[in-house]
């Protein structure tokens, strides 16, 4: 069930018997119809190890199921939405990003440092961001959010792409990721992003970048 966008901060989602979605905890603006939003503490498509690492990422509050038959408005605190259509592939995001998507895609999550080795688990002492990432996979649509708006950068083989670990919201397609940085461990403590830090994603794919550096 794709989202029709209404403005740059709010989305519009039909809601069909048999079909659920996912929203974030108070992201709902109004709905039309017979609609129901109940929490889901059962991690959604993931079960409970999607649950367990949404809460060892610091995600307190459980994602709400919504269901019955209608349409939902979107939108939480102002920010911009970002509406991305998965076509059977996965898409990685910060899970205080996420707005609302499709029940139909399988959640999980990736301990970030896995791919980044130590410098990827220093991301999250240090930056501020979380040690894991939500992934999202399958076919549907995801609503994310962004301050000040997202623009995707495409990433090609042999072309990386720098990040703000702070402006980082989501990526896809082959990508690796590693942070880095140009100063030394001394220099570090009591550092945040900036051009201290940059997380480096290679491969082939997009990543989606806010075009604040401000924390949601």
């Amino acid at each position: 069930m794709p989202f029709r966008e209404i403005n740059s901060k709010m989305v519009e989602a039909t809601v069909v018997p048999g079909q659920r979605m996912f929203s974030q905890r108070g992201a709902m603006i109004a709905y039309r119809g017979d609609v129901a939003f109940t929490p889901n503490m059962a991690g959604g498509q993931g079960g409970l190890m999607s649950m367990i690492g949404r809460r060892v990422a610091g995600e307190a509050t459980p994602l709400m199921s919504v269901e019955g038959n209608g349409t939902v408005m979107f939108g939480h605190g102002g920010h911009h939405v970002h509406v991305v259509a998965l076509t059977g592939d996965t898409l990685y995001v910060e899970a205080d990003r996420l707005l609302a998507f499709d029940g139909t895609l399988e959640q999980g999550t990736m301990f970030m440092g896995s791919q980044g080795g130590v410098m990827g688990m220093v991301r999250g002492q240090v930056t501020g961001q979380g040690l894991f990432t939500t992934t999202l996979r399958g076919h549907g649509s995801v609503a994310v959010m962004a301050h000040g708006g997202v623009i995707e950068l495409p990433i090609a083989p042999g072309r990386p792409v720098h990040v703000d670990p702070q402006a980082y919201v989501a990526h896809r397609g082959d990508v690796r990721n590693k942070l880095s940085t140009a100063l030394g461990w001394r220099d570090m403590v009591g550092r945040g992003s900036g051009e201290a830090f940059q997380l480096e994603l290679s491969g082939n794919g997009v990543v989606y970048v806010q075009a604040s550096e401000e924390k949601l």
